[in-house]
């Protein structure tokens, strides 16, 4: 009976180089647009080409919002299939995120938030942005787990973690909206 439990235990244990692989690519993900943002030469220093960028990444964010508490009602109410799509279409909108925001600091570089409002650049570094980097950091690695147990059938390592990285995930979209808000409005 026991060796039956652990085998069975055993065929639910994720693999570790899929942990790695996971890992692996949420920390180059990571490195990446570190150093795009902080040291790559944006290569439109004139900023003349696909303006609309910041905006387009503030409207997938906030698709994938919407995608995120639709799916989420969706599985409060047991309907299982429509959960999983409203979150594969919240993740097909972070990726389109994603590339776009990436395209953006390729060209642009990273926006700075003027001095000229002290208390507003205060809140937007300190509360909102630092706060909105790491926990982005975080929930990379999360979603992709939690994607992975779903995908595998392993729903009930898929619902622990879902429980971590649903609110991050959602923290991290919602706080990318007023990111943007916040530097449209005091440029």
């Amino acid at each position: 009976m026991i060796a039956t439990k652990k085998n069975s235990t055993d065929a639910f244990r994720t693999p570790l180089n899929v942990i790695a692989t996971i890992i692996g690519i949420s920390a180059f993900a990571s490195a990446f647009l570190c150093w795009l943002v902080y040291y790559h030469q944006p290569s439109d220093a004139a900023q003349a080409h696909l303006l609309f960028l910041p905006a387009l990444n503030a409207g997938l964010n906030m698709l994938c919002t919407i995608s995120l508490l639709v799916g989420f009602r969706h599985i409060w109410n047991g309907r299982i299939i429509q959960h999983r799509n409203a979150m594969f279409t919240a993740f097909i909108f972070s990726s389109l995120f994603l590339v776009s925001y990436i395209t953006n600091h390729a060209l642009h570089g990273d926006a700075r938030f003027p001095t000229t409002h002290p208390m507003a650049r205060f809140i937007y570094l300190w509360v909102l942005l630092t706060p909105h980097i790491l926990a982005s950091m975080i929930a990379l690695p999360m979603i992709l787990i939690t994607f992975f147990f779903s995908l595998t059938g392993r729903i009930p390592w898929h619902r622990r973690i879902a429980k971590y990285s649903f609110p991050l995930w959602l923290y991290v979209s919602v706080s990318g909206v007023i990111v943007y808000g916040m530097l449209a409005v005091y440029r």
